[in-house]
């Protein structure tokens, strides 16, 4: 028997496409003006300058932590941010007091140097050893613990190339395993190159971790030309002796906050577009590049977005996340507080690279929204941002942990040829920071905010959406 058109599809319902994401004209519009005024916008570069200036290196869990937190929340109420409030983070305290290191032996010479994050102190009057060098981190692994012990393992193949960050995710690995790794071989302390590439005596900090069970122990990085004259001595075939006096170490726990700011959205205010940059920086800079600036334009777009005549549809928030450069603390407890609303989160990004020009596009979303983020792209190329379609975008440092539960992410990558030699040393400082390149960042996040932030649909976000395969 045939069964009418109307009787089969009763009886096999067909499974609806799902709509796509879109943009409207009329916001590609305002975003085009929003763009223009963004480019002669001065307020990134005074929220960078008066935290540098004011507040200056704010290292984790520091006097000066606590007074950057107070700062950033008086300067989000003085911008008129509908809502503004701090949530707890806590983790290890961590302080710099000192540090010092000398070639005792045979060419006796200072060296400049500096303690890692969650470096361990030396003994009083510090300590004195022989140094053992290996090519890698695999070098170390497969040495006989007779090899290692009471001495001061070095590894110096950690040097970056100069364009683009290259090299810095190796180097990485080497800064947080190896003293570690050391430790577990009775190492008396650690020590490796500089992950930088330029050529002067300014080293670069940076945390390194200690696995459970693991004593922690003296570790420091030396600056390149440093780690060059330490690799020459070494090939000469003679023992090298050291000297280490690290005044550092854990004083308890601290707890921090994340401070958050909002700007309301006008129909679906408790959607939002989450961005910001991390509050903290290293002590040895005033934290310019990493990462005042990154809070300055994540600040300031919002700010110019909600200037606006007609805000976006959805909210706005901003996060001065807490102690990044230490373990992502701030980002992960705000992932861990909200995971359970993280689709009320649309899209994220957190400039945490600088403040050069942004260059490139990616995003993470459904497939459905993929047309709402060409027409992102669209109204960015303008600024020179290229698109690369096929490329992952978890948003940034911070909000790594926010996309590993569910968050769609959307990142803006800028060009870190310079970053690199500047972050995590003294010379983190507001001079470095461009005028039109920092406006050039502002411009392209307040595009891409309010674009996401008006768009018709969602982009994907709910929990476990992104999580990472194993």
């Amino acid at each position: 028997m045939r069964l009418s058109t109307l009787a089969l599809a009763l009886a096999f319902p067909l499974v609806a496409a799902a709509a796509p994401t879109t943009i409207p004209d009329a916001a590609m519009k305002t975003a085009a003006e929003l763009r223009e005024r963004a480019l002669a916008d001065t307020l990134a570069w005074e929220i960078t300058e008066g935290l540098t200036t004011e507040v200056g290196p704010r290292l984790a869990g520091s006097e000066a932590d606590a007074r950057a937190r107070e700062w950033m929340i008086a300067r989000f109420k003085a911008l008129g941010f509908d809502k503004v409030w701090t949530e707890p983070v806590t983790y290890p305290k961590w302080v710099r007091r000192s540090e010092h290191a000398e070639i005792v032996s045979p060419f006796p010479q200072p060296l400049a140097l500096t303690a890692l994050g969650y470096s361990a102190a030396t003994p009083d009057g510090g300590l004195r050893a022989e140094v053992v060098a290996f090519e890698s981190l695999e070098a170390l692994q497969a040495a006989a613990r007779e090899a290692v012990e009471g001495r001061i393992v070095y590894i110096g193949t950690t040097r970056m190339d100069e364009k683009a960050g290259r090299g810095y995710g190796q180097g990485s690995q080497v800064r947080g395993r190896g003293p570690s790794l050391a430790s577990s071989k009775g190492a008396a302390a650690f020590l490796l190159r500089s992950v930088g590439p330029e050529d002067t005596r300014l080293p670069h900090t940076g945390v390194t971790r200690f696995e459970d069970g693991v004593a922690a122990i003296p570790a420091a990085a030396l600056s390149n030309p440093d780690a060059d004259q330490l690799e020459r001595i070494l090939k000469r075939g003679q023992p090298v002796v050291l000297r280490l006096a690290l005044d550092c170490g854990i004083e308890g726990e601290y707890t921090g906050a994340n401070v958050i700011a909002e700007m309301r959205g006008r129909s679906r205010p408790n959607e939002y577009y989450l961005t910001g940059g991390h509050l903290d920086s290293w002590d040895l800079g005033t934290g310019a590049v990493d990462d005042a600036a990154g809070i300055a334009i994540a600040t300031a777009a919002a700010h110019l977005i909600a200037q606006l005549p007609k805000r976006p549809a959805r909210s706005i928030r901003v996060v001065a996340f807490a102690n990044e450069e230490a373990g992502l603390y701030g980002g992960r407890e705000y992932a861990e507080k909200h995971r359970k609303e993280i689709a009320r989160a649309i899209l994220g990004s957190e400039s945490d690279a600088g403040s050069d020009r942004i260059v490139k596009l990616t995003a993470t979303v459904k497939p459905e929204a993929r047309g709402a983020i060409d027409r992102i792209a669209e109204a960015l190329a303008p600024l020179g941002i290229e698109y690369d379609r096929n490329a992952p975008g978890a948003g940034g440092s911070d909000l790594s942990a926010v996309h590993a539960v569910g968050m769609a992410g959307l990142s803006l990558h800028q060009d870190t040829t310079r970053y690199f030699a500047w972050h995590h040393t003294a010379n983190d400082t507001l001079d470095k920071v461009d005028l039109e390149q920092l406006r050039q960042n502002v411009a392209a996040y307040a595009v891409a905010m309010y674009l996401a932030a008006e768009a018709k649909g969602d982009f994907g976000s709910k929990p476990g959406a992104f999580a990472r395969k194993p």
